[in-house]
């Protein structure tokens, strides 16, 4: 059975050499596999099928660390943003990542077994010591020659060859496992959201109506072109930029513009893509389609800002690169006067050197912590960055506030009561989804207002609703659909729509018959929690922003209920990136906190950035966090978790440097070889894995809020 180990490491290092030249070579092979023979295809699927289940004990091995949790919630943003749960397939480094730790640890086996039973088998583990070992020396003279200065990476030149040289394989192996599990570890840290312009359009259809030889025609999506004129209802999204040539319609922006209230648009108004049609029927010329909109063009500066994926270097990696210089130093001195063993046991004991696993494994911890509470940190920079956040910017509509408004007030007039108002525009609005509808159909069941049949209703749609009850005609909208209705509005009513808008708050009219019968005040909602997170946040000196495209009354007005004293309006998406990097510019440490498309660049520039779950898809791929709970209240929790993570990774700089000068103490006076050096080494490792798993083994179940574990739909499923 001594033979097993060996053949598996032969056939998954073979596996792995075929695959990287098929990758390289990709017409070679083609024609190599024509000619196969039924041999060399049970060979290549021997080989598949052996480096298959070298990645599945990798996976065995790291899982408990990893949990499923953060998985799950990975799988619910994708399905979330119309991506199918297999988009989110571990990418081909991480495959590669998995088969270099699977094959480390049997080469670690096969070692051991030798060391302790039968010493030459030990010989069998040279190819996958060969294996392992060649990938981190590529590395490291990539890094040199990348960086012009020596680092952890460079290290392993020296390091790993002083081993194998001086025989001591089970150093070697070792080595390597660690170093093997290291790079899987910040694999599975890394953000795998999908990301692609065609997000903008989340729920745009396939086929759009356009007019054409004067009837309506339906064609693909893709082949809306500048002229065309479409045709766009109620419910529906609207594909292009344009203007509106024919009817009227509300429309929804705020993900696009960040305005709270719809914007009432007819003949002559432009209109955006990726804005919501809430009422009315319109035609629009076509303008601009795809990469030219305005939707495309905030993707467009957000991918020219940065790359969306990026190579994750943790604090600990820079903590030990700065370690090396100093021990290599001290190495050339103990290789001097005390062998080149002495040397080498320096070298393996390099302070920071087991950080390179330590840093990853406690950020895992906390990774997996937060995502058992409800919080998915998709990009680990995030987390090593949250308990340096002095500045905190919150979106204002759909961040600070819920979607749907409120009804605040009443207004009758013409002898009409409140309930009569309430139960005539219910009524109407009784088959819309939109948010101002659910907000006045929840005023009438709080009143428990009964309502007509829908049989009884004919809807007329244009900046309001038309309808028959009773016998009496019921027209629900804004001023202006009344005037167009020729309803006469008393002067009050101007009054009243003046403040009204003041304060942020919108305005629904209500006529029965040919007059006025009253009118709905409608408030934005704040979010419930907001105003208790907003004075837990400023008790912790953190300085707070809000940041808006909506107008500078309703902007003004929930700064001052929140009493958050700073806050720009009528911001546009590069305008609110430009305020975030000014505050950079001026030292502070920026998180921003938005949920639309035009966050998406603000969230790119700064150093933290959080969104909600049933957000913008767009403003949930470029976070960094997203909130799971769809909650504010796990804002503060998060931050709390940054800091138990700052502090454990300062235990874990501790036990990494301890043993070092334990080390460095014992080449000098006690004459330490490689096997004492591993020993400290070992010590101070265990150590240090003890303190970084601690946390995730605990299973934490709220770190400082007190509250019970939250869970993702994905997770509970």
């Amino acid at each position: 059975m001594l033979h097993i180990p060996f053949l598996l490491l032969a056939a998954a290092g073979g596996g792995a050499l075929f695959t990287t030249k098929r990758k390289q070579s990709p017409n070679k092979v083609a024609g190599s596999t024509a000619a196969a023979t039924p041999l060399a295809t049970t060979l290549q699927q021997a080989v598949g099928s052996l480096q298959s289940k070298v990645r599945k004990l990798a996976n065995q091995a790291v899982e408990p660390l990893v949990g499923k949790e953060r998985e799950g919630q990975f799988a619910e943003l994708q399905s979330a943003g119309g991506h199918p749960a297999s988009a989110i397939e571990a990418p081909e480094d991480e495959k590669q990542a998995q088969l270099q730790l699977g094959v480390s640890l049997v080469t670690l086996g096969v070692t051991v077994t030798g060391r302790l039973l039968y010493p030459p088998l030990m010989l069998l583990s040279l190819p996958g010591l060969a294996y392992t070992t060649i990938p981190y020396l590529k590395n490291g003279y990539q890094d040199l020659k990348k960086k012009r200065k020596p680092t952890a990476s460079t290290q392993d030149l020296i390091l790993l060859p002083g081993l194998l040289l001086l025989g001591d394989v089970l150093a070697l192996s070792l080595t390597n496992s660690v170093l093997a599990l290291s790079h899987l570890l910040v694999h599975k840290m890394e953000d795998r959201s999908m990301r692609s312009v065609v997000n903008v359009y989340g729920k745009q259809p396939m086929k759009v109506w356009v007019l054409s030889q004067g009837g309506e025609v339906e064609i693909p999506f893709a082949r809306l072109a500048a002229g065309d004129l479409v045709v766009v209802g109620a419910g529906q999204m609207i594909p292009a930029d344009g203007e509106i040539v024919e009817g009227a319609a509300s429309i929804d922006q705020r993900l696009l513009t960040g305005e709270s209230q719809p914007a009432e648009k007819t003949l002559g108004d432009p209109v955006l893509a990726a804005t919501l049609v809430l009422a009315g029927r319109i035609v629009v010329k076509v303008e601009r389609t795809g990469e030219s909109t305005l939707a495309a063009r905030i993707a467009g500066v957000l991918a020219r800002t940065a790359e969306y994926k990026q190579t994750f270097e943790a604090k600990s990696t820079a903590i030990g690169d700065r370690w090396v210089i100093p021990t290599f130093g001290l190495a050339t001195l103990a290789t001097t006067f005390r062998g080149f063993k002495g040397g080498l046991a320096l070298l393996l004991t390099c302070p920071g050197y087991d950080l390179r696993i330590l840093g990853p494994l406690s950020m895992l911890s906390f990774l997996k912590i937060a995502a058992e509470n409800g919080v998915l940190i998709k990009d680990a920079q995030a987390l090593e960055r949250l308990s340096s956040i002095d500045t905190i910017v919150f979106d204002k509509t759909g961040t600070l506030t819920l979607e749907q408004p409120s009804v605040r007030e009443v207004y009758c007039y013409n002898g009409w009561q409140e309930k009569d108002v309430l139960r005539f525009a219910a009524a109407a609005e009784q088959r819309q989804s939109h948010p101002i509808a659910r907000a006045i159909l929840l005023a009438a069941q709080a009143q428990n207002l009964e309502l007509p049949p829908l049989s009884e209703a004919r809807y007329e749609m244009g900046f309001g609703l038309k309808v028959t009850i009773d016998n009496l005609i019921i027209r629900v909208g804004s001023a202006r659909f009344l005037a167009n209705e020729e309803i006469p509005l008393p002067e009050a009513t101007a009054e009243l729509q003046t403040k009204v808008h003041e304060q942020g708050h919108s305005l629904v009219l209500v006529s029965v018959g040919d007059a006025l019968a009253g009118a709905i005040e409608l408030e934005p909602a704040i979010r419930p929690e907001a105003r208790q997170l907003v004075a837990h946040l400023k008790t912790a000196n953190r300085k707070l922003y809000i940041i808006s495209g909506d107008h500078e009354e309703p902007t003004r007005a929930l700064a001052q209920k929140l009493g958050v004293d700073r806050y720009f309006a009528n911001t546009l998406p590069e305008q609110k990136a430009d305020l975030v990097k000014q505050m950079q510019s001026e030292g502070k440490k920026v998180c921003f906190v938005g949920d639309g498309i035009n966050d998406a660049i603000a969230l790119q520039q700064a150093d933290v950035s959080i969104s909600l779950r049933g957000a913008a898809t767009l403003a949930t791929d470029t976070a960094q966090i997203v909130l799971m709970g769809g909650s504010l209240r796990q804002l503060d929790q998060l931050f709390s978790i940054g800091r138990r993570y700052d502090s454990n990774m300062r235990n874990n700089y501790v036990m990494s440097i301890a043993p070092s000068i334990a080390t460095v103490g014992g080449v000098v006076f006690l004459h330490f070889g490689v096997t004492s050096a591993l020993a400290i080494y070992s010590l101070g490792l265990i150590a240090g894995l003890v303190n970084s798993i601690s946390p995730s083994v605990a299973r934490v179940e709220e770190i400082g809020a007190g509250q019970p574990r939250q869970e993702s739909r994905a997770s509970r499923s």
